[in-house]
């Protein structure tokens, strides 16, 4: 983390200067304001910070400030210059090859943290309604969601996964009635679903019950019929028909969700049904611990929950007239039950149309004796699909409607990543042909190329070589016990790497240090990114080692040069596969060593 060591010592030397005397009005909240920067001219130095911001509480030049700073920096291997109001920073060769020595020896923990401190979290995400397919929205969150997970374990943190299965309410009774409906077409009964736009909005006319109807007749004949002879002259389903309908639906829906989700790779610790809160009496014991807290009251024969002293922007109804829950008041028993299960903090990732949920949430926490910054809520945007370079209306495909048809046509690397490389704050433009491309402008393609292509050399290295011009088999490079010799962290000798930097190419210096200093700041990648709850940026990081590896590959001979270089750089390759490995496998996404 040489960003992180730059700053810590330039601090450090900020501090002790104005303890000195020699730098008087500035304090740490000064000094914190100050960014440690790549400097736009590499030949300056590799880091850089500006500190004439200082200027205006040390009332002295911004020159003859950073030379008071630079008495007090205390960096080995790090040569310091000072020009206008910038104090660079230009890492040494020896500094760098320890750079590369760190990630042989820490191999598949490189870039791993402790920031969590095995601290419990809840991580809920998904949670679709089992009422039909997964949809292209829910493959983001499923990618994300999955992605931070692994992100979250790798810098700490004690993360266990759940599904919340809404499986109780009046969405589960219309899939039901929906079903039923298919079914009587099945039998050749003149059953249609409503064409008042109301009363349809209690359906679900999707095709894809009718393959559960035929799915439900093919084992339920016999049973089918005696439904029927309960009620022969109506369509109208009884309870108990709309009871067996949407049970056997709900488990269809919820096996192929489960089903589509795995080969996604996105494995949940828990799926968690909302009937359970309805058995168990969670419902009750939360509605209890809410009335003891003052915070209920009726009005209009309905029982309401006083968010509003919380900062919510109203109060809420959480049992209406009929004495039916409301949806809030099972969401506030599920989030009560994960408390009391012992997690100390709660992640939820849901849609940009759920923000004014997150108040209500976060004040009955509150209000029930919990922190509510406890609860961290990642609001999502939506996905557009791009088709022939045109985005096309959600509700008007008729291609890609599904998730598993998207996965189906894109892959599952190409689907995890594209939906992954954005912040989900800002809404993501699915380019279907481009996903699919084998073109440096595939983001996936370019990426997992670069991995590829460093493994591709490795095998070089240890191949027998054909010799054209005498019509000969040529021994390999090196041998493969050499190689594995040469990468055994046990046996690793960092002065070899002084041979990286033997050339008087300025290109391939260039390159080189470049290529060491970005797999370096995987460190710092990942801290942040964790921090933020962002794994974009690790796939945004990945798409820049990647730039920078072809570069280096342009620039620099591997294979056709010295031996001791030769060497030296075939553990640069190493170190940059490895780097490259670790970020894929935290996105999820496969790092092939062919393509």
């Amino acid at each position: 983390m040489l960003r992180e060591l730059i700053k810590e010592n330039f601090i450090k030397a900020v501090l002790m200067a104005g303890e000195k005397g020699e730098l008087t009005g500035i304090n740490p909240e000064n000094i914190e304001q100050l960014m440690i920067e790549k400097p736009k001219n590499t030949e300056f130095g590799d880091f850089a910070v500006n500190i004439s911001p200082l200027a205006k509480y040390a009332k002295i030049p911004p020159a003859k400030i950073a030379e008071i700073i630079c008495n007090y920096l205390d960096l080995k291997d790090i040569e310091l210059s000072i020009i206008s109001g910038f104090i660079n920073f230009k890492i040494k060769k020896e500094l760098l090859n320890n750079c590369i020595k760190e990630i042989i020896v820490k191999n598949n923990d490189f870039g791993s943290n402790n920031i969590g401190n095995s601290e419990k979290v809840l991580l809920e995400y998904v949670s679709a309604n089992p009422t039909g397919p997964l949809h292209i929205g829910h493959g983001r969150w499923a990618a994300v969601g999955s992605s931070l997970a692994n992100l979250l374990k790798f810098s700490g943190y004690n993360v266990f996964q759940e599904f919340y299965i809404n499986d109780a309410g009046n969405q589960i009774n219309n899939l039901g009635k929906s079903l039923w409906i298919r079914v009587l077409q099945e039998l050749g009964e003149a059953a249609n679903f409503p064409e008042d736009e109301k009363e349809a909005k209690n359906y679900y006319p999707g095709d894809y019950l009718i393959e559960i109807a035929k799915e439900y007749l093919k084992n339920n004949a016999e049973k089918t019929a005696k439904l029927r002879g309960q009620n022969p002259d109506s369509l109208l389903p009884s309870e108990e028909i709309v009871t067996e309908m949407s049970t056997f639906a709900k488990q269809l829906i919820l096996e192929d969700q489960k089903r589509l989700l795995s080969l996604l790779g996105v494995n949940f610790d828990r799926w968690f049904p909302e009937t359970s809160l309805h058995k168990t009496n969670e419902i009750k014991s939360a509605l209890e611990k809410l009335k003891n807290s003052g915070k209920i009251y009726e009005k209009e024969e309905a029982t309401w929950f006083k968010s509003s002293d919380f900062g919510d922007d109203q109060d809420r109804v959480i049992i209406k007239h009929d004495g039916n829950y409301t949806y809030l008041t099972a969401d506030i028993a599920y989030h009560y039950d994960k408390l009391e299960r012992g997690f100390e903090r709660l992640i939820n990732i849901w849609g940009a149309d759920h923000h004014g949920y997150v108040a209500r949430i976060k004040a009955a926490i509150q209000a029930l004796g919990k922190d509510s910054g406890c609860l961290e809520v990642l609001l999502g945007q939506l996905v557009n699909l791009i088709i022939s370079g045109e985005q096309v209306r959600m509700g008007k495909r008729r291609k890609m409607v599904t998730l598993q048809e998207l996965v189906d046509d894109v892959g599952v690397d190409g689907t995890r990543y594209w939906m992954i490389m954005r912040d989900i704050n800002t809404t993501l433009d699915f380019d279907i042909e481009l996903a699919k491309s084998c073109s440096d402008e595939n983001p996936v393609y370019y990426s997992q190329y670069a991995h590829a292509r460093a493994c591709s050399i490795l095998r070089t290295a240890v191949s027998e070589r054909p010799d054209q011009e005498n019509k000969q088999i040529l021994p390999s490079k090196v041998t493969e016990q050499e190689l594995k010799t040469l990468f055994d962290p046990n046996f690793f000798d960092i002065y070899k790497l002084n041979d990286l930097w033997k050339t008087g190419d300025l290109k391939e210096l260039d390159s080189t240090r470049m290529l060491i200093l970005r797999l370096e700041s995987f460190d710092d990648i990942l801290l942040n990114a964790a921090k933020s709850r962002a794994p974009y940026m690790i796939a945004r990081y990945i798409q820049d080692l990647a730039k920078d590896f072809h570069y280096f590959y342009t620039f620099t001979r591997v294979l056709n040069v010295n031996d001791d270089v030769m060497k030296a750089r075939l553990v640069l390759i190493q170190a940059t596969k490895q780097v490259l490995s670790n970020a894929f496998k935290l996105l999820g996404v496969s790092a092939p060593e062919k393509m």
